[in-house]
């Protein structure tokens, strides 16, 4: 490489690491962490750029943790969260928050299940204590759970039954996961369901609502030390459980090439995944910080490879893209998705071809070191974008802690992503992108599909 392009490279990584190693010092000095007699865990941060703060409470139960044939609990309890508890009815504790101000949700993963309030600082102790009720006292009414059930059911009618890119992606992601249970659905297979019922939530309930498998995470204008204190007032008292030991979701190294064709949309489209660890699996760390940088390296922006070289360049394909997940409890996937570029006649098969050269190139030829330099700036400057909000700061803590990874792993991630090498990245590649990993779904019109011999 000439003198004048390494001095370029090392100028561009130096620029790009500068703010975000200011913030993730700045994490650090203004991070704390406590844990009650009874287990909860508590992170505060403090962000004192405007007088709010979010407050969001994570539990470590999500739908991997669930039998065959009782899928759709995690979720259907997320719903079951705002019917009532000691203190308040159906829905009051919504309109006591929106009463003040506050904005309010819950989500349900593969690994957690996640409530938040963002609001006015001095309204941080109503959140609080309207969290603790409903950790101890949830109300599960026969009537209002059979009303909730209902809406699920018809939640999902609408967003995966009747669309059919989210039922395929459904049905490639139970191909995808054959040994773990990452194969179920969050929102619950149709026939689980039916028969769920007021006592299976309430097991589910009792099982894993506790103070020991919970996060609270507060970020804002709050001091530690108050925040402590209100914490322990409302949750303190909260008995700890004796929780299962949840083991986790790990899949088959090489589960050998599973291959679908559905029908799925007005154009046609391809999805492929590799089976490939996560962070909290990798026997060795570095890979999956390499497989972050791979997804940059071939998506991350207009520049990247696949859209350069398939959209612009071949003309392949109308749209491409790389995704890799690496904060997960257990093992993941490395995904690769697109369209092929039908007004100029191109097919799936050709799509799946020129992203198997892509593949076989970063196999051979590791990436230039002003390649690498580029695609971890990128990544870095995300990093530094996601700091400016207070909710994507305790979204980022809160996952990581009900992964297993500590909240910290985060402040570590731009020295790990400065050590990988080109030779990790070809090294990954060869050892991931494989098809004995593969899974990968056509999902084509029903008339093209009619039409094949």
């Amino acid at each position: 490489m000439p003198a004048s392009r390494s001095r370029r490279t090392a100028l561009v990584v130096l620029l790009s690491l500068l703010p975000a190693f200011a913030l993730a010092t700045a994490s650090r000095q203004n991070t704390e962490e406590f844990t009650l007699d009874n287990g909860l865990k508590l992170v505060v941060r403090e962000d004192h750029r405007a007088p709010v703060a979010v407050v969001q409470l994570w539990y470590r139960v999500g739908s991997s943790l669930e039998a065959p044939g009782a899928t759709g609990l995690s979720h259907a309890l997320e719903h079951l969260m705002f019917k009532g508890s000691r203190k308040l009815g159906a829905g009051e504790a919504s309109h006591l928050l929106r009463d003040l101000g506050a904005e309010e949700n819950a989500f349900t993963t593969d690994d957690y299940t996640v409530y938040y309030q963002l609001l006015a600082r001095d309204r941080l102790p109503v959140a609080l204590e309207l969290e603790a009720d409903r950790m101890q006292h949830l109300r599960l009414e026969p009537d209002e759970v059979s009303r909730e059930l209902e809406v699920i059911k018809e939640e999902r009618r609408l967003r995966t039954d009747d669309r059919p890119e989210a039922l395929s992606f459904e049905r490639f992601k139970a191909a995808a996961y054959p040994a773990s249970g990452y194969r179920n659905p969050t929102i619950g297979w149709p026939q689980d369901l039916q028969r769920l019922g007021v006592d299976d939530l309430r097991r589910w309930y009792q099982t894993w609502y506790a103070p020991n498998n919970a996060t609270l995470v507060v970020v804002g204008d709050v001091e530690p030390q108050a925040i402590r204190a209100e914490v322990q007032r409302w949750f303190g008292g909260i008995p700890r459980s004796d929780l299962p030991a949840p083991r986790r979701p790990l899949e088959l190294p090489a589960p050998g090439e599973r291959r679908l064709a559905l029908q799925a949309r007005e154009l046609p489209s391809l999805l492929m995944g590799f089976n490939v660890p996560s962070l909290a699996t990798a026997a060795q760390p570095r890979d999956a910080y390499a497989l972050q940088l791979l997804a940059a390296l071939l998506s991350g922006g207009s520049g990247a490879r696949l859209p350069s070289r398939l959209e612009r360049g071949a003309e392949v394909a109308s749209s491409v893209r790389a995704a890799y997940g690496a904060y997960t409890r257990g093992d993941s996937l490395f995904l690769l998705s697109g369209t092929p570029n039908t007004p100029r006649g191109k097919t799936l098969d050709q799509l799946e071809a020129a992203f198997w050269a892509q593949l076989e190139l970063l196999k051979r030829e590791p990436p230039s070191t002003e390649e690498l330099a580029r695609v971890r700036a990128l990544l870095v400057a995300g990093l530094v974008y996601g700091r400016d909000s207070i909710t994507a700061q305790a979204s980022s803590i809160g996952q990581l802690e009900s992964v297993g990874l500590g909240w910290r792993q985060g402040d570590r991630l731009l020295d790990e992503l400065g050590r990988v090498t080109p030779d990790d990245l070809r090294r990954v590649a060869r050892t991931y992108f494989t098809r004995e990993r593969l899974t990968l779904a056509q999902l084509e019109p029903a008339a093209t599909a009619e039409n094949r011999p």
